[in-house]
Parts: C-alpha cells; sequence; structure tokens
C-alpha cells in the first residue's frame, strides 16, 4: 500500500512517519485483501494539531477519519480510531466488497463541477432574465464515480467516507439514487423511481 503522509506549513520526524505508514499498514492488512493508498496529513490551529486520514481502500472504496489533539501521535490516533471503528463495523461487508471489486464491471463515469457565485448586480434596474443566474463561472471539474450499489452497500460508503452525499445507481432498479446525511443526524435517500 502506498502511504503518502505530509504536513501542512509544518515539518514531521521520521519517527511519526514510520509509525503512521506502519500502522495504516497494519490496519488494512487486517481488513483488505488490497489496499491502494493512503494519505495522511498533519496540520496546526492554534493550540492542537489536526491529523486527517483518506484510504482508498479499493475501486469506489474510501475511507475517511479525522482527529485532533495536542500532539501530531494523538490526532493520528484518533483518526486512526475513527477509521478502526468504522471498519470493525462493516468489516464482513468491506471484506466481500474487497474480494468482489475485481470481478464487478467499472462504475459509470460522470462530471462534478464546481461553480462560482456571481456577484449580484450592481443596480435593481436588472431584471431576472438579464442575470446569469445565480452560479455562473464553472472554477472546478474532475470525474466521478457512479457506482452501482445497493441502498444498504450505498449507506456504508457514505458513512465510511464520513461524507454527507452519495450519488448511485441502485442495483434494483438500475436509477440513480442519492443517499444523505440529514442534518438530524438520520440517512434520506432519494429513488425516483415511481411507486
Amino acid at each position: 500500500m502506498n502511504i503518502h503522509v505530509a504536513g501542512k506549513q509544518l515539518d514531521l520526524s521520521d519517527a511519526l512517519k514510520q509509525r503512521v505508514t506502519s500502522h495504516l499498514g497494519g490496519i488494512a492488512d487486517r481488513y483488505f485483501d488490497q489496499a491502494l493508498e493512503a494519505d495522511v496529513t498533519f496540520s496546526r490551529a492554534r493550540s492542537f494539531f489536526t491529523c486527517d486520514i483518506n484510504v482508498h481502500a479499493g475501486r469506489g472504496l474510501t475511507l475517511r477519519g479525522e482527529g485532533e489533539a495536542s500532539d501530531a501521535h494523538s490526532a493520528f490516533d484518533d483518526a486512526a480510531e475513527h477509521i478502526a471503528r468504522r471498519l470493525r463495523r462493516y468489516r464482513r461487508r468491506v471484506q466481500t466488497h474487497s474480494r468482489a471489486s475485481a470481478r464487478h464491471p467499472g462504475p459509470e463515469v460522470g462530471r462534478t463541477y464546481v461553480l462560482r457565485q456571481t456577484e449580484p448586480p450592481a443596480t435593481s434596474l436588472q431584471t431576472a432574465d438579464e442575470s446569469e443566474g445565480p452560479y455562473a463561472t464553472i472554477i472546478a471539474e474532475q470525474p466521478t464515480e457512479i457506482a452501482l450499489l445497493s441502498v444498504s452497500e450505498a449507506v456504508m460508503r457514505l458513512d465510511l467516507a464520513d461524507r454527507n452525499l452519495l450519488v448511485f445507481r441502485n442495483s434494483v432498479s438500475r436509477q440513480i439514487n442519492i443517499v444523505y446525511r440529514r442534518d438530524d443526524g438520520n440517512i434520506g435517500w432519494v429513488d425516483p423511481t415511481p411507486t
């Protein structure tokens, strides 16, 4: 597994890099037949350190953990524990996914765009028809995978990646669906299939 350890405006000791590499390697060996790569980023905010771990554990499976503490080692321990806790919760399904990912066809590829909000018109004489809309300029664009998943697999990936939204193709209806984390902590599911 390729593990990239970096610090944002801070120098990391070789001992910390070695500890991160061995600990994440152990987690990957325990849960995956073959994990691809991990990015670990340390930063300092006021009086504490933060650690952000992103593990790409297979095609379409990403895990994310965050931690913060008074020192970099403790921040890493906190972030690694978040990842380990999620993996323990989904152990059987993650291991099944890891073995089966080679047999399934690749996911569809869509595009993700980041749009910049335009400034409001300088005069109030401009009508809504004359404006370009609230978002006019594309400032970033990247490919996005749309995996063929069951709803429970989509919820698992949403939780493992610690994301707020996941777009997927439903394995039953073959329609594009969305699962998202609601403000009340529950998971919402958008299914356009007519009832």
